[in-house]
């Protein structure tokens, strides 16, 4: 099960008005209730769960200031992080950035790591172009939704 898709059972959770979802397969478990404080707990089948604080309600990011921001920014599209976690703008330490400012960029093309809940996420662009400007410094911690890429489209 992806990351992306945890993040829709979490999101179906808090709409639906239920109170928690159990999804159990051969390869994975996991367990998502509703309470003051919500806890998901996901893990292999040798692995011992442990819990991990969900998302809180997605929260708007400040804008960049305007003096941040290229000129002309309007057409401008945000890569955003589909969940919580540790954002690595390289594979390891010794490897390259995935992306710099002026990278050229496809839709499915891996732009950075996000760590969660002890994963490693492979982050892709859902856009093509080039990377105009990176919004997050190298492991940060991310929210859900947070912008950590400008890229131009055109």
């Amino acid at each position: 099960m992806k990351a992306k898709e945890i993040q829709e059972l979490i999101n179906f959770l808090s709409e639906s008005g239920l109170e928690e979802v159990n999804i159990e397969t051969d390869n994975f478990k996991v367990s998502i209730k509703r309470s003051a404080e919500q806890h998901v707990i996901a893990s292999a089948p040798a692995a011992a769960p442990a819990p991990v604080p969900a998302a809180p309600a997605p929260q708007a990011a400040p804008a960049p200031a305007a003096d941040d921001a290229p000129a002309g920014d309007s057409n401008l599209v945000e890569i955003k992080s589909p969940m919580i976690g540790t954002f690595y703008r390289s594979p390891n330490p010794e490897s390259p950035s995935f992306v710099e400012v002026g990278s050229s960029v496809k839709a499915g093309d891996p732009v950075c790591i996000i760590e969660a809940m002890k994963l490693f996420n492979e982050i892709e662009s859902e856009v093509s172009g080039k990377i105009v400007k990176v919004l997050v410094d190298n492991a940060q911690p991310v929210e859900y939704d947070q912008p950590l890429f400008l890229v131009d489209p055109s």
